[in-house]
This record gives structure tokens, sequence and C-alpha cells, in this order.
């Protein structure tokens, strides 16, 4: 059974750091891609951040460029998102996603809020 566990949510005030991060189990984690999604209230699912399997490639939403790097660790079976200089508008619930060999996963998902 696949799960992808994901923890380092919470609260933090504007200007503050956290970092996700997302163990994956039951896959074989460096054959697939991993992407972190977010939803705010009343908003759609949208792409935050993708690292290839090989974590060679890395792509990241315009607004969180330069403030979000994503990472991983193929031995650890876990890929990370560190979040800098967070603001009120990067509030929402965050999921980890897996995509290979044809096949998706959603991580449970994890409420991050900022907020002074």
């Amino acid at each position: 059974q696949v799960q992808l566990v994901e923890s380092g949510g919470g609260l933090v005030q504007p200007g503050g750091s956290l970092r996700r991060s997302c163990a994956a189990s039951g896959l074989t984690f460096s054959t697939y891609d991993m992407n972190w999604y977010r939803q705010a209230p009343g908003k759609e699912r949208e792409l935050v951040s993708s690292i290839t399997s090989n974590g060679i490639s890395r792509n990241y939403l315009e607004s969180v460029k330069g403030r979000f790097t994503i990472s991983r660790d193929n031995a650890k079976n876990t890929v990370y998102l560190q979040m800098i200089s967070l603001k009120p508008e990067d509030t929402a619930v965050y999921f980890c996603h897996a995509r290979g060999r044809g096949y998706i996963y959603w991580g449970q998902g994890t409420q991050v809020t900022v907020s002074s």
C-alpha cells in the first residue's frame, strides 16, 4: 500500500520559514516525479513546485520563486519543501503528490497558516 506521509505544517508569522517533508512508502520512490500542490479556501488546487525523479529538474510557481526550494533524498524516500519569507497569501493546505509509471498518489494534506 502506497503512503505519502506529510509533516512540517503549522502556524508561522509573515516572513517566517517552514520546512515540509513527505515520506513515501510502498513505491519505488526514485522512479517517481514528486510535486507539492496547495489549495487555499475558495480557490483551486495549484501546483507549487515539482522535481523530477532524479532530482535534476525543478520547477516553481511564479509567486514562490526565490522563496521556496524543493529537494529530495531518494535514499530516504523523502521530498522536502523549504519555504522562507512566507506571506499571508501562502496560507493553504499543502499536498504532496507522486506521479510515475502511470500512477498518481496524494498525501493527506497539511495546513500552513501565515499570520501575525
